[in-house]
């Protein structure tokens, strides 16, 4: 099986009001700590989305392994990230994980169980309720090009059109940085 990953990272962050993909984390950035997950993860192929702090990222974040995937309409939400990544995935690939770059806490081990289901959609149950990252099916590519909104994907799964592999994951779904408090939160050192 073939797998893209691709690591979403090119909000604004207007709720926070600063880069959070730069925002210290242990001893890195936040977006450098998202990253290396997703090289632990072995992904046939790696992405991640750039936009509103692109040319900080490029020059704070080590981009090594990665492939670029420039959004200019990130501002419309993450469902441009997804569309504008679909068309520079590989051919070969059987599906493509989403990750969110603020969300460090997520566990290779469950990107790589959710990667690998059968399904046309996978996401990972946690006890608290569905969170990233998800899995999208090369059948549903054409339907991922066509997204808009930050809820888009989450429209997709709930929509009943295709069957859906839920993979259990252990606790609460894992802090995505979105506020001052989030990341608060996560330097205290609670990741989930």
């Amino acid at each position: 099986m073939f797998v893209t990953g691709l690591v979403l990272a090119a909000g604004a962050s207007v709720r926070l009001g600063e880069a959070k993909q730069l925002l210290p984390y242990r001893g890195r950035t936040l977006l450098d700590a998202t990253l290396e997950l997703a090289r632990s993860c072995g992904f046939d192929q790696l992405l991640v989305g750039l936009g509103g702090a692109a040319d900080l990222v490029r020059d704070r974040v080590d981009l090594t392994g990665v492939q670029v995937v420039e959004n200019a309409a990130f501002s419309t939400g993450c469902g441009s990230s997804i569309s504008a990544a679909v068309n520079v995935v590989d051919p070969r690939a059987d599906g493509l994980l989403l990750l969110l770059g603020d969300q460090p806490g997520v566990r290779a081990a469950d990107v790589r169980r959710v990667a690998s289901v059968a399904t046309t959609l996978g996401v990972c149950r946690y006890s608290d309720g569905l969170g990233h990252p998800f899995r999208f099916g090369r059948e549903v590519f054409p339907e991922l090009r066509g997204l808009h909104g930050d809820k888009a994907v989450w429209k997709l799964l709930h929509s009943g059109r295709h069957p859906v592999t839920e993979v259990h994951a252990d606790g609460p779904v894992p802090i995505d940085v979105d506020t001052r408090a989030d990341y608060e939160r996560l330097l205290a050192g609670d990741a989930r």
